[in-house]
């Protein structure tokens, strides 16, 4: 048994007053509350009692400043974190930055893949997230072919993911992604492009039964799960949609989708079939509680009604959405439809959850011009229980019995907290804040260092050693 006393502890509580914005809830746990001096003990992982209004014992690991459940990151490519600061010399847009993450990608040999994602994951634990969910397409050797049984098989890049995870010591969903095409055209979906090749299976037959031996082989791992993804409407045709849908039911599965995110991926789908992206969807059966859309920048009224009314839940990504000139989701009318929010920090622009969650909130502020629509504690949802549940963890981002023993120490005496309201904090602090981390009861980050050592370092030598083999990327 481990037992950590926090000085501040954000617990689900019954009831919250209103903020300044329309009190809607984005997951299913119940808002929380700031509440002082607060005892947490573990057992093998697991929380098995919360005592608030308790002193500090001589056993108990102390945790200052608010402490929060641990962060989701629900949507993540951990590659391209090595594009962070590379791809801006001559402006462009989504598609010709498309062209440095086809050269990264190209790169990645499952040891490189393994060194960066360890580096890269770490960092999201130095800002608090203690699950990730990544969106894996980088299959295969460059060529297309599978890795041979010396290189780790066909599965070798996600082993890579799984051990990187494993030492970076966060929880892992593995959102295996079906990438069958290489884009939508008028006449329909055109072949992969040889840089995209590495990322297909061919079929989604094909997809499933790679899948479900890295299933077979992770059965037994209580860190890990696996789970779907579509790329998109552009990388996936309908009847593939449907079939991958039905994998994910039958499997009990998260289904994870790319939506919207441009103007032209609807543009593709309207010359192609005449309806949008989410309509294909629905069409498909794809839509529904166990399937989170990511982005959903562009859409109809009719979209909108379509996510909500099927309970399909939807990551915004704000700082990748600002980066890449996406737009700004409509984050309050989906809230208010039914489609429960997430967050993810996707291209790794940054590596703070907390940051995206208030980004949904910023975003909303622009686009309505009001302050408020995202009060504090449906933010923490947001970065917690919300994201959590999309990536088939109901269970956790929440300070309570029988959760996951993830808990994240935020400083309040830095010079971007000093002086707030504890209860504010989703609204000013971010990574840079978090200086403990306990993720399955292991204190994986004390006094905002890592366990494994100097992240930065390991960051920068794992992309110098990829760059290096890529050649430098086209800005």
């Amino acid at each position: 048994m481990s037992s950590f006393w926090c000085e501040r502890a954000w617990l689900p509580q019954s009831g919250l007053p209103a903020g300044s914005g329309t009190p809607v809830r984005s997951g299913p746990a119940p808002p929380g509350s700031v509440v002082e001096s607060v005892r947490v003990e573990t057992v093998e992982g697991r929380i098995v009692a919360v005592e608030p209004g308790v002193p500090a014992s001589d056993g108990d690991v102390r945790l200052g400043g608010l402490v929060l459940p641990g962060l989701a990151n629900t949507h993540s490519h951990a590659f391209h974190r090595a594009l962070r600061g590379r791809t801006h010399a001559d402006g462009g847009s989504f598609w010709t930055w498309r062209d440095g993450m086809y050269a990264l990608a190209a790169a990645l040999t499952p040891a490189l893949y393994e060194r960066l994602a360890r580096a890269v994951f770490a960092e999201m634990v130095l800002g608090g997230t203690t699950a990730v969910g990544e969106f894996h397409y980088v299959h295969h050797r460059a060529d297309g072919t599978p890795h041979l049984p010396a290189e780790g098989g066909p599965n070798a890049m996600a082993e890579a993911l799984r051990t990187a995870a494993r030492e970076a010591g966060v929880h892992l969903t593995l959102l295996d992604t079906c990438y069958l095409h290489g884009g939508l055209g008028p006449a329909g979906h055109e072949p992969l492009a040889p840089e995209q090749v590495r990322f297909g299976d061919g079929t989604v037959e094909a997809w499933a039964h790679r899948v479900d031996a890295l299933r077979a082989a992770w059965a037994d791992d209580d860190r890990v799960l696996v789970g779907a993804a579509a790329h998109s409407v552009r990388a996936v045709a309908p009847p593939e949609l449907a079939e991958l849908a039905r994998w994910a039911r039958q499997a009990g599965a998260p289904l994870h989708v790319h939506l919207s995110e441009q103007p032209g991926e609807n543009e593709a789908a309207l010359a192609a079939f005449g309806v949008t992206p989410t309509r294909l969807l629905h069409d498909a059966g794809a839509l529904g509680p166990g399937t989170t859309a990511v982005h959903a920048v562009h859409l109809t009224d009719d979209d909108v009604a379509l996510l909500g009314a099927s309970g399909t839940g939807v990551c915004l990504c704000p700082t990748t959405e600002r980066d890449l000139a996406d737009g700004i989701a409509p984050g309050l009318r989906l809230l208010r439809a039914g489609s429960p929010l997430s967050v993810g920090t996707d291209q790794h622009v940054g590596a703070d959850v907390l940051a995206e969650a208030r980004g949904v909130e910023e975003h909303e502020r622009l686009a309505t011009g009001r302050r408020g629509s995202f009060d504090p504690a449906t933010l923490i949802e947001l970065a917690t229980s919300a994201g959590h549940a999309a990536l088939g963890r109901p269970d956790a981002g929440r300070i309570a019995v029988g959760a996951p023993a993830d808990l994240v120490a935020v400083r309040l005496d830095t010079v971007r907290t000093a002086g707030i309201d504890p209860a504010q904090a989703a609204l000013v602090a971010g990574a840079a804040d978090v200086f403990d981390v306990v993720a399955a009861g292991e204190l994986v980050v004390r006094d905002g260092e890592h366990r494994a050592g100097d992240v930065a370092r390991m960051l920068t030598e794992a992309m110098d050693e990829i760059w290096a083999a890529a050649g430098p990327p086209r800005a």
